[in-house]
């Protein structure tokens, strides 16, 4: 069992830049594949990347390439989600989320085993 608690997320202009943390409780946390989804208002909750336990891989929904980064620190129990060029398309109470699974970072796409319980961002126009 792991638990996991954002942070970060706040109101932000297009254009600009935020970065999420998510910190996960538990001695095993860092053998566990780590991701961030995100829902907007209205809308079904989406893949937005995952990284696997070493951060050395990583895959990422076509929408956010090249606009965000996942990483790592393994020392610390945290993942973090730096999000740069932000649109207003970006607004979405965004999750964390991890597994132990330990599949192909591709079969993500449609969930993962534990929750955290999101942090809002909003980005204006």
């Amino acid at each position: 069992q792991v638990q996991l608690v954002e942070s970060g997320g706040g109101l932000v202009q297009a254009g600009g830049s935020l970065r999420l943390s998510c910190t996960a409780s538990g001695r095993t946390a860092s053998t566990y594949t780590m991701g961030w989804f995100r829902q907007a208002p209205g809308k079904e909750r989406e893949f937005v990347v995952v990284i696997n336990w070493s951060g050395l891989s990583t895959y990422y929904a076509d929408s956010v390439k090249g606009r965000f980064t996942i990483s790592r620190d393994n020392a610390k129990n945290t993942v973090y989600l730096q999000m740069n060029s932000l649109k207003p398309e970006d607004t979405a109470v965004y999750y964390c989320a991890a597994d132990r699974s330990g599949r192909d970072l591709p079969s993500y796409y449609y969930g993962m085993n534990y929750w955290g319980k999101g942090t809002l961002v909003t980005v204006s126009s």
